[in-house]
């Protein structure tokens, strides 16, 4: 157990007063202590934070009265949230806090889950808000914060706001007195991502990098994953990367429903991590149902993949486009780079007889591809091989190592 139990309770002092002081004595009930942080703009209602709101938004370069001064809800809103960052980064780096909680409606989540995006995963952190039973992507991100459905409006103590406070406050305090884990020690890291089309090629990968002594961590291709496997690239414990599956950029160029974002293959060139890079699922962009694929579409090569996702095969322009993109993303690389182009195919549905198989528009990625990498900076390697092929997996996997290895 850790020899201290310090539970950060984070929130708007000026319209959540009486819920976070129920919050407090529920944590302290739980056995553990409490650290208050003010993120509100006004006078708080009923209780006095450890760390004031005045100190929030000092840290965040501004004082709290140049905000009131300028009575604009988002401008506070944004300062607020960077004061809070600050605040909690620095509570974390002191040792000062186990986990951290919060509660609250839309702004109060905005705070409490812009706040925490700032600590390492890991880190118990934990959000009740009026807004969890919805679209939680904007305010969770690629972050392990718990979401929990306060159900009712936070809006004075009742029965149900009393259990659900309860409820999230003995689960916070016991995340609190939970063992400290050390993310530095173990095995050498290395991230993968994967899809479900790309699925026997990361599995035999994985395999052969587990037995050579590494600890592989598999992440979803679907846009979040992408970008939560960035974001461990960049948090300085990952020593490889084995990048099958770059799959978001197709919805990022097209308009699919699963980008990760413009930034999505940053991360390994920018930190200096060798990686081993290839084009898995680029032939294929993720929208919902088939009704909801944008009517400039319909006429397009689509596959009903299931009752929740529709695909849409790329063409030869876009593949000429991507090609272009991870080009740029990849020359701009300052460790050991591989690319490896599957000539026989890029996913499981691009394979003769299957919906997606399309040489003409796989030559065309891989033109882009061979033309636009510095081959100073990127090392091409070409197999006439399907991406899902045994060999295939197993020469990127020994590649990765050898880079590691010599690293």
């Amino acid at each position: 157990m850790i020899k201290h139990s310090v539970v950060a309770v984070m929130g708007t002092f000026d319209t959540k007063g009486q819920e976070i002081e129920f919050l407090i004595k529920a944590i302290e009930k739980a056995g553990a202590k409490v650290l208050t942080i003010d993120a509100g703009v006004f006078e708080p209602q009923s209780i006095e934070p450890d760390i004031s709101r005045e100190e929030v938004s000092r840290v965040a370069g501004i004082e709290l009265a140049d905000i009131l001064k300028k009575n604009d809800r988002g401008y506070a809103l944004k300062h607020m949230i960077n004061g809070a960052k600050v605040v909690l980064a620095k509570l974390y780096e002191e040792g000062k806090i186990n986990a951290v909680i919060s509660l609250g409606g839309g702004t109060g989540t905005a705070i409490g889950t812009g706040a925490m995006k700032k600590l390492p995963i890991g880190f118990p952190k934990m959000m009740v808000s009026t807004v969890a039973s919805g679209n939680t992507r904007e305010y969770v991100e690629d972050m392990d914060i718990i979401m929990m459905n306060s159900v009712v409006d936070i809006a004075g103590i009742n029965r149900i706001t009393s259990s659900i406070l309860t409820t999230a406050a003995n689960a916070i305090a016991g995340m609190a007195m939970g063992p400290v884990f050390d993310s530095s020690e173990g095995k050498p890291i290395i991230v993968a991502s994967m899809f479900g089309v790309t699925t026997p090629c990361v599995t035999a990968a994985k395999k052969y990098l587990d037995a050579a002594g590494f600890e592989v961590l598999v992440f979803p291709a679907h846009g979040i994953g992408g970008m939560a496997m960035e974001s461990l690239i960049r948090s300085g414990i990952v020593s490889g990367v084995l990048d099958v599956t770059t799959t978001e950029w197709c919805d990022e160029l097209v308009g699919g429903v699963l980008s990760a974002g413009p930034k999505r293959l940053d991360a390994a060139a920018q930190c200096a991590i060798p990686q081993v890079v290839s084009v898995g699922a680029l032939d294929m962009v993720n929208f919902g149902t088939l009704a909801s694929v944008p009517d400039k579409f319909k006429n397009r090569n689509l596959y009903e993949h299931n009752t929740a996702y529709s695909l849409m095969r790329t063409t030869k322009e876009e593949s000429t486009k991507l090609g272009e993109i991870i080009s740029e993303k990849l020359s701009k690389c300052t460790a050991p780079c591989s690319l490896f182009l599957p000539l026989r195919g890029v996913s499981m549905f691009d394979a003769p007889g299957m919906h997606f198989f399309g040489p003409e528009e796989n030559e065309a990625l891989f033109e882009a591809l061979r033309n636009g990498c510095d081959r100073s900076k990127v090392n091409i390697v070409e197999k006439d091989m399907h991406i899902n092929d045994e060999q295939f997996a197993l020469a990127m996997a020994m590649e990765l190592e050898r880079m590691i290895k010599n690293a």
